[in-house]
């Protein structure tokens, strides 16, 4: 599965809750506690999603297969792939 054949949504989402746990660093006490939550929900949103997707009829592709690529794109997206 190429980065291209990757469902806008699911990259859209964990970009998501890639930004909500980078909103966790420096916090302490109740601030942490609201953003934790705020974080794992975006994660949860995410897992749903790429469950949904994994599931449907006409994807060949394993589950944790596509988490990790879709993880690998997201996280990945800035760094040049000739390096």
């Amino acid at each position: 599965m190429a980065d291209s054949d990757l469902p806008d949504e699911l990259i859209k989402l964990e970009r998501s809750a890639e930004e909500e746990r980078a909103k966790l660093a420096g916090l302490d006490g109740d601030a942490y506690d609201t953003q934790w939550r705020r974080w794992r929900d975006a994660a949860a949103d995410f897992q749903a999603a790429v469950t949904a997707y994994a599931a449907r009829d006409d994807v060949d592709t394993p589950r944790h297969q596509v988490e990790q690529e879709v993880k690998r794109a997201v996280r990945h997206a800035d760094e040049d792939p000739a390096e």
